[in-house]
């Protein structure tokens, strides 16, 4: 499987978003807070198996070029390990994933703790949906 983060496993639709807000699971693992909700495949939508957003607090950080950084060192930490477990798991069970990663920590990390935090947490959010899952089956 390819490392890539095109746009179609990117959230855009609003109605999808204020669900994912309204309606979805969260956990926090410092320095990320993860909101998250799965849905059951339809044959008719073709659908990547994740789609996610990844923001940072404006009121944490003003200057535009720090927020960019942040989000820009997410996506890389992102894209390189959302193949590993959690993506073939979702094509396992025939699920969607619907993921806001936001940032909460307060200062700027370096990119190899950015990308140990980004493991944990997708090992964590992997538990979390099989939990949700096995939970909606029965």
């Amino acid at each position: 499987m390819r490392n890539t983060f095109t746009k179609e496993e990117r959230l855009c639709a609003r109605k999808r978003i204020d669900t994912l807000f309204k309606s979805g699971s969260s956990f926090v693992l410092y320095p990320f807070r993860i909101v998250f909700v799965l849905e059951k495949n339809s044959e008719t939508e073709i659908l990547p198996p994740c789609q996610s957003i990844i923001s940072v607090s404006k009121r944490r950080f003003k200057k535009a070029v720090d927020r960019n950084t942040i989000k820009r060192m997410m996506r890389e930490s992102y894209r390189l390990q959302k193949s590993n477990d959690l993506i073939p798991f979702l094509l396992k069970h025939n699920v969607t994933l619907y993921l806001a990663i936001q940032y909460v920590g307060k200062q700027i990390l370096t990119y190899d703790v950015f990308h140990a935090a980004m493991n944990k947490m997708l090992k964590k959010l992997q538990d979390e949906c099989a939990g949700t899952y096995l939970e909606k089956r029965n």
